[in-house]
């Protein structure tokens, strides 16, 4: 016994070396290339416990996505442990782990019934019994749900998590949980704050980038299970045959990780690479195109997901260049891929070359006519907000009204009105506030959550889109945090009733530490940071305030220009007497859009949360608000408090030296010295522009603007990262 003792000390003390050994050499080696998946050691007495449970692994390797479970699965175990368990053929024996499905796997036969349940991408993780033995179960329907739950697993063990009585059951409540690239073929992308395309369209199909398969790890570990691969503002060349068989080699190296391929489709292509005269979906010779070009795809992509399409928005092509709907067009498209198992996902991102009283009421007017007009493979793709990805907006009041047509959430992940890569901003609280935010459609409890995910109306056919901020910067996101949005948008699309905190933990435990010293101060930063930019930026429902084009700045004194709605003076309305937009009954009438409750609400000035006061409302500046203040006082206690924050957020990280490799603490300090500057810019033009509107004297205790007005109007950034072209 005593030997034994000697030789289990000497393991532990053979792990402690290793583990100081593989800690010293990641801290060193950490330049968020590897994202939440870094798999270092964990601490030793944690890593015993987790030895003893996975001694052994039976695991098929028969597919492309056997392999790759099994391989994460090693790699995984091999870094958090130190050593991973040995492979093994036959029967279960004590602390085995056992991955697979009922096909695969005789010992899973038992469980086939309560695995079916859970549908075909989910999985079971259980610790239970093969006759005698205790064992750990990873087990699905499908190869892909068991891909899924090994991803699962290693999560707990990264978090720190017990997993004595493991019984997990996963299935994802949306469908369709889809990347947007508006990535471009000459490799720029729009809207893009980390470097240029991760498509190398001038290499494939021969080189396959081995980031092209990382790149698959990291959706398939979230549940992601589509990408869009070009932009929306799409080029027909996209669908010519070169890029096609292009596209083909990015959809192998995806398929085992479970993700299908999708293009965006412009509209006019049977005329720009057909040959055709016409682009009207009522046309035989253009539906008899689109039949043709889907079967051509399927043959290269036998998996293809299907198209997103942008129509008959900022320019581009669609069928009401026809006098069409947009129902004409979607049918098209859905048409041709009916028989090959796509879907097309049509954005209700619209607005007509007629500038309407109210940009905010357009989508909502043009579609919502339009449904049960279209087909059973059509999702209408609706941003979280009624114009275009704020720092906060109200959700579209498009969710919930449409009963008979599938609603897909777009939410951006990429920051292009959030400070770019630069700016420390949590979108979780974003999504979060829009899906939890009720729509009263059908009574109390009509979330937008339910809505997307299919509960609200009974739809089969769900959706969440993410517009990516992945390029080829060595971190993927242009910035460690924004890793976290990409997590977020993921983990959100396969549940979207999850928590936007309980989300940031396990992140910051993956990415950073799982040590609380670490994992407490950065998720309360995290979940701070968003409120603090809406504060610094667009504080009391203000919107759309940023420098015209790039958005890059304040600019809300951007006038002039070919559309009134491209301007900032458009969305505030600000005079020497008030601010804000009306859009009560006296003005626009929006608030009309919402079920009864809630236009009640944001109709009321009084009621109106005042997140959204001068989103709804043209209020004087001299109006109370709840604090006590005037509204002007109030205004620029925000824009200080947000400077302030980010100030804090500095401090918090400035103390999580040592706890944090040096690499990532310097350029996350370094960056958030820039969010600082950059949010006193912004509250100081902001300040200066409607100071000199109103002519009031700034609030006790309130510095003024460091420059005058001038200075800031005055700006010019013709190189500002991701405009669009």
């Amino acid at each position: 016994m005593l030997a034994l003792t000697n030789v289990r000390g000497d393991l532990s003390w053979r792990f402690m070396l290793l583990w100081l050994v593989l800690l010293a050499g990641a801290a060193r080696a950490e330049d968020g290339h590897a994202l939440w998946m870094r798999y270092v050691p964990v601490d030793p007495p944690r890593a015993e416990e987790y030895r003893a449970r996975f001694r052994e692994l039976i695991a098929p390797d028969a597919t492309p996505t056997q392999r790759a479970a099994r391989a994460e699965l090693l790699e995984g175990l091999e870094g958090l442990l130190g050593q991973s368990p040995r492979p093994h053929a036959g029967a279960p024996g004590e602390g085995a782990l056992l991955l697979g499905t009922p096909d695969s796997s005789p010992w899973l036969v038992p469980l086939r019934k309560e695995i079916d349940g859970l549908g075909a991408e989910g999985y079971l993780i259980r610790r239970t019994w093969v006759g005698a033995k205790q064992v750990t179960v990873i087990a699905a329907r499908n190869d892909i749900g068991v891909l899924y739950g090994v991803f699962h697993l290693l999560r707990l063990l990264q978090t720190a998590a017990p997993i004595g009585d493991l019984e997990i059951r996963e299935t994802p409540r949306v469908k369709l949980r889809v990347l947007n690239h508006w990535d471009d073929l000459d490799g720029h992308v729009e809207r893009g704050y980390a470097g240029a395309s991760l498509w190398d369209w001038h290499k494939l199909p021969d080189w396959r980038d081995p980031r092209y398969t990382d790149y698959a790890r990291a959706n398939a570990s979230l549940g992601i299970n589509g990408t869009v691969l070009n932009n929306v503002n799409a080029d027909a060349l996209s669908l010519t045959p070169m890029y096609l068989r292009k596209a083909a080699a990015l959809a192998d190296v995806f398929r085992p990780y479970g993700i299908r391929v999708y293009l965006s489709a412009r509209f006019s292509a049977p005329m720009e690479i057909g040959g055709l005269d016409t682009a009207d979906p009522l046309d035989p010779r253009v539906r008899r195109w689109w039949r043709d070009k889907a079967d051509e795809i399927y043959r290269l992509i036998p998996d293809f997901g299907g198209f997103l399409v942008k129509a008959n928005s900022e320019g581009q092509p669609g069928p009401q260049d026809y006098g069409r709907s947009h129902a004409d067009g979607a049918n098209l498209l859905a048409d041709a891929l009916a028989d090959h198992g796509g879907v097309v996902m049509w954005r209700a991102f619209v607005y007509s070359h007629a500038v309407p009283a109210d940009r905010a009421t357009q989508a909502y007017a043009e579609f919502i006519r339009l449904d049960g007009g279209f087909r059973r493979n059509v999702l209408l793709q609706v941003k979280n907000g009624p114009i275009d990805f704020q720092p906060r907006e109200p959700f579209h009041p498009l969710f919930g009204a449409m009963p008979e047509t599938p609603l897909m959430m777009e939410f951006q992940i990429t920051k292009e009105y959030l400070g770019f890569a630069t700016h420390l901003v949590y979108l979780g609280t974003l999504y979060e506030e829009t899906l939890r935010a009720d729509t009263h459609m059908r009574g109390p409890g009509s979330t937008v959550a339910r809505v997307v995910d299919g509960s609200l109306h009974g739809a089969a056919l769900t959706g969440m889109a993410g517009v990516a901020n992945v390029g080829t910067d060595r971190n993927w996101t242009g910035s460690h945090f924004d890793q976290a949005n990409w997590y977020a948008f993921g983990r959100l699309a396969w549940n979207p009733h999850q928590s936007a905190r309980d989300i940031a933990r396990d992140w910051v435990a993956m990415t950073f530490s799982p040590d609380p010293e670490v994992v407490r101060p950065v998720v309360d930063m995290m979940m701070a940071s968003r409120e603090a930019a809406v504060d610094y930026m667009t504080p009391l429902g203000l919107h759309h305030l940023m420098a015209r084009g790039h958005h890059y700045g304040p600019g809300p004194w951007v006038d002039g220009g070919p559309r009134a709605e491209w301007t900032s003076v458009y969305y505030h309305r600000a005079d020497r007497d008030g601010i804000g937009f009306d859009r009560g009954v006296h003005g626009s009438n929006a608030v009309a859009q919402y079920a009864a409750p809630v236009a009640r609400e944001f109709g009321d000035v009084r009621r109106v949360p005042e997140r959204y006061l001068l989103w709804f409302h043209h209020v004087r500046w001299d109006h109370r608000m709840r604090s006590g203040r005037t509204l002007w006082s109030e205004l620029v206690h925000r824009y200080s408090d947000g400077v302030a924050r980010v100030g804090a957020m500095r401090g918090t990280w400035e103390g999580l030296r040592g706890k944090v490799d040096e690499a990532r603490h310097r350029e996350v300090g370094a960056f958030l010295r820039i969010q600082q500057q950059e949010a006193q810019w912004w509250r100081d033009a902001s300040v200066a522009y409607f100071q000199s509107l109103n002519g009031l004297p700034l609030p006790a205790g309130e510095a003024p603007p460091s420059r005058p007005l001038e200075y800031y109007q005055a700006l010019q950034f013709p190189y500002a990262p991701g405009d669009g072209r």
